[in-house]
């Protein structure tokens, strides 16, 4: 039965088991992501009190030394940890999907899971979302890679599984399904968003046994009050743009900075620049959402916002940029809350009238910041409607969330921060339309089962034998080993020519007339892009399906290299 699954779940229109698996690995991924929380508050409650992060109330030693012990001890576990296994977050993860077909390893995801704990727990800039995204991402391709299927659907449940998980941290379903679409798969196909859904769906609904079903922000249903406050949209959409821009070069600047020293020292500085930060304005520690909630409800003063916005975007940048583990989505969005409000603010306080509150600025900084820095815009408006509950901010930040990513485009080069950061690896995304659509495919959907296959020396009595099964393909072993491919009707053609030379007693089908191909090993699994990259690395045009742990001798069925052509041209 398994096995008629993974064969089934080749084909890209198998979405009944995939939308049961993406069930599945949202309830994964949701508990994953529920005690990814759990430990962070438990470690938490030894030194804040209870509720909302609020490092202002312990003393300036405490916040100096909390980040920069934190960072160092994050530093030393990475040390001492085999280089390939370093590698995490939603960088880690597009790499994966691009270089490595989904597989995340195991390794790599336990590390991300107790060291963002940490990074978080000890006060430092960064967010939950990149953490979350890579074990959400980790559930699907483990859980795929377990049962042993085919990769066109890991990759789909590793899209599950980030959706998932943005979705259960953030309580944020439809964004959550957005996300995973926009940001890291960057593509979208009717047959994912059956099993994405599903997928955040229920991880979404068992974090919200847990957590309950408040949005994250608690804000009065603020909205625009007339058209005359367009000029104060377009300059806070401007100045987004340029802190978005900012953010995303100083990032770039501090991951290649020092890059030959120890990844215990750089993170111990990271730490350390944190910790400095924090001695004056404590708020830029942690996810620092309950800044941005009183923001929201107009109660932060304009030094204090501008003073957040300055400390917490050298803080972020600082420690992102130096390696320690954390997300960049929740700083950006509490960046974006402090360039808004700061507007707002100015601009009511030099033109009093009747204006929105600065909250309301602030809230539209929020997405305009996070679909400037992601390029990601139809994912920033779906957060900022889910985390504020409020749909009377949609229009407004449509404007702003297109302008402030036009303008931090031009400036950076027209990527996400993501790619920049990839780049700054050594590594390119690619992605095309062929190798999109040839990646939703597996070569089981696609193989022709209509062959047979014989001895290179054998008998004229048993060819005839075989050819009684009317093959289109006949495959040419050699020791038991697939040599090449020979079209059926090339040899049905050679026994009716042949018919009269009664006396050979052996044939060699290598030596026949017949358009012969060499045959190329391919695993059950693959998809058809990975398949035609094996043909094109081997100098073949035909290959034989194994399965992947097969020694080579089993076949599945033949996959020909025109058959890729007519799959694409017809999906086309």
């Amino acid at each position: 039965m398994l096995e008629k699954l993974r064969l089934r779940l080749a084909n890209p229109d198998a979405i009944v088991p995939l939308a049961i698996l993406g069930l599945l690995v949202g309830l994964l991924a949701g508990a994953i992501i529920i005690a990814f929380r759990l430990l962070i508050q438990y470690l938490q409650s030894f030194y804040l009190p209870p509720g909302p992060e609020d490092y202002a109330s312990v003393d300036v030693l405490f916040r100096l030394m909390l980040p920069t012990l934190g960072g160092l001890l994050i530093g030393l576990i990475f040390h001492f940890t085999p280089p390939a296994d370093r590698y995490i977050g939603v960088v880690h993860v597009i790499e994966r999907l691009t270089y490595f077909h989904g597989y995340l390893p195991l390794r790599n995801a336990v590390l991300q899971f107790f060291g963002a704990t940490l990074s978080i727990a000890s006060g430092h800039s960064v967010g939950r979302e990149g953490p979350s995204v890579h074990l959400g991402a980790a559930s699907g391709s483990l859980a795929g890679k377990w049962l042993h299927l085919p990769n066109n659907s890991i990759r789909t449940l590793v899209a599950c599984g980030i959706a998932a998980a943005i979705g259960a941290s953030f309580n944020t379903p439809l964004a959550g399904v957005i996300f995973a679409m926009e940001v890291v798969m960057m593509e979208y196909t009717i047959g994912s968003f059956t099993p994405v859904i599903l997928a955040s769906f229920s991880a979404t609904m068992l974090s919200r046994e847990v957590y309950g079903t408040a949005p994250a922000f608690m804000v009065p249903a603020l909205e625009m009050g007339s058209v005359h406050e367009l000029p104060v949209l377009f300059a806070t959409a401007i100045a987004v743009g340029l802190v978005a821009a900012s953010f995303t070069a100083l990032l770039h600047y501090f991951s290649r900075l020092m890059t030959d020293t120890p990844i215990w020292f750089r993170m111990a500085l990271g730490g350390l620049i944190t910790g400095l930060c924090a001695v004056s304005i404590p708020q830029i520690m942690g996810v620092s959402y309950g800044v941005v909630n009183d923001t929201l409800l107009g109660q932060v003063p304009l030094w204090l916002m501008l003073s957040i916005l300055v400390l917490k975007l050298l803080a972020t940048a600082a420690g992102l940029g130096m390696g320690l583990p954390g997300g960049l989505i929740g700083p950006s969005m509490v960046l974006g809350a402090m360039v808004g409000g700061s507007v707002g603010l100015t601009v009511s306080t030099l033109f009093p009238g009747e204006m929105s509150s600065h909250g309301f600025y602030a809230m539209l900084g929020m997405g305009a910041m996070m679909g400037a820095t992601l390029q990601a815009p139809l994912a920033a408006l779906m957060a900022l409607l889910e985390l504020t509950a409020n749909p009377n901010i949609l229009l407004p930040a449509m404007l702003t969330v297109i302008v402030s990513g036009l303008i931090s485009k031009e400036l950076v080069g027209g990527k996400s921060v993501y790619l920049i950061l990839l780049e700054a690896r050594g590594l390119t995304f690619r992605h095309n339309p062929l190798a999109q659509s040839l990646h939703h495919i597996g070569v089981a959907s696609v193989m022709n089962r209509n062959f047979t296959a014989s001895e290179r020396f054998t008998t004229r009595e048993a060819l005839h034998r075989l050819m009684k099964q009317s093959p289109q393909w006949v495959v040419i072993k050699e020791e038991n080993k697939p040599q090449a491919l020979l079209p059926g009707a090339d040899l049905a053609l050679y026994l009716e020519e042949e018919s009269s030379n009664e006396e050979e007693e052996q044939i060699d089908l290598m030596e026949i007339p017949a358009a012969r191909q060499k045959l190329t090993p391919v695993p059950r699994h693959v998809t058809l892009w990975e398949a035609l990259d094996m043909l094109d690395k081997a100098k073949s045009n035909a290959s034989y399906i194994t399965r992947e742990d097969s020694s080579g001798v089993g076949i599945y069925g033949i996959l020909t290299r025109k058959d890729i052509e007519a799959t694409y041209r017809y999906s086309d």
